[in-house]
């Protein structure tokens, strides 16, 4: 059976949404974290025109949740069990009917907490959908697609020692084509500085329409990514997807150098933003109000709604929107 997975431009059945919920984890940032999340949950169901499956990961989460969110239209609370709330890479990929689920191991053992290798089963049963196990390391974060059996990734993450050692390109690109439909690869070097998931792929380079691919272009003094974004571009623009097509590179202003709490760059990116039915949602960060790259976006999706949302807490524990959430087509 030949098959692809869905461009996220695509229409969608639901959208998941993981709700912090550990206390533990999230410390003094949650009750902000659980704002950001809950805000953008109502733009999803609203604006957005989602059907919002809001997983919350323990008890106390559940409660948060039901409290900010119960009979909310649209939006429906799914008591699960996790880690924490980045379903972007624990939960499954949805494609031909089918929620197809991989190995996880903490982004190459750096964060290994107990229910996260369970999500994507969990998500499956709770979609109706038949899971399919892969016997391979694979987060979503990690590849964006086409709709057409292109898939984008980073060498930095996808051939990391710390997920499967041994990776090649090529042996890559044949677990990609056998698990996802993968019909072209096109491979990226470097993510993000200091990005512990290895240089997602999510944070560097989205495909926002047929042959199109968003970077960001560097924003302000001492921006600590412009080398990454600017290999990536020029990378792109030597590649044609998996048509035939020659990639078009659009560049998206980035939030620049955003300090984290120990003063070092953290990975804030607008690439983050997350497409909706109706809206596309984009992360913005305190330290820059992110005016340009939407507007930037506007131009991208000229039939969707551009909305920026805060995202500062979020991003303490390492990721945005787009890691937190997984699109189940329709």
């Amino acid at each position: 059976m030949s098959f692809v997975v869905p461009a996220e431009w695509a229409p969608h059945k639901a959208m998941w949404l993981g709700f912090p919920s550990h206390a533990e984890l999230w410390e003094d940032n949650l009750p902000v974290a659980q704002a950001e999340v809950a805000a953008l949950a109502r733009a999803l169901a609203g604006p957005g025109a989602e059907t919002v499956k809001l997983m919350t990961g323990h008890p106390d989460g559940e409660a948060a949740a039901r409290e900010m969110l119960g009979g909310v239209a649209n939006i429906e609370i799914v008591p699960g069990a996790f880690g924490d709330i980045w379903l972007r890479d624990t939960g499954p990929i949805f494609a031909d009917g089918r929620a197809h689920g991989f190995r996880f191991n903490g982004w190459g053992g750096k964060y290994e907490m107990e229910h996260d290798d369970t999500v994507a089963a969990q998500i499956a049963t709770a979609s109706g959908a038949d899971l399919v196990a892969h016997d391979f390391i694979l987060e979503g974060g990690a590849v964006d697609h086409d709709g057409a059996g292109t898939v984008l990734t980073t060498g930095q993450c996808l051939l990391n020692r710390n997920r499967n050692p041994g990776w090649t390109e090529e042996l890559a690109t044949e677990a990609l084509g056998k698990a996802l439909g993968a019909k072209k690869v096109l491979w990226l070097g470097e993510g993000l500085v200091n990005d512990h998931t290895d240089g997602h792929v999510d944070n560097l380079a989205r495909f926002v329409a047929p042959a199109t691919v968003a970077i960001p272009v560097a924003w302000g003094r001492g921006d600590p990514n412009a080398p990454a974004f600017d290999d990536a571009a020029r990378r792109l623009a030597e590649m044609t997807d998996a048509e035939g097509r020659k990639i078009k590179v659009v560049r998206i202003p980035s939030p620049g150098w955003i300090d984290g709490e120990d003063k070092r760059p953290v990975p804030a990116s607008h690439m983050n933003f997350l497409i909706a039915n109706k809206a596309v949602i984009v992360p913005i960060y305190a330290a820059q109000p992110g005016e340009f790259a939407m507007g930037a976006l506007r131009e991208v999706f000229p039939d969707r709604e551009v909305i920026g949302l805060p995202s500062t807490a979020i991003l303490t524990g390492g990721g945005s929107f787009h890691c937190i959430t997984q699109q189940e087509p329709a």
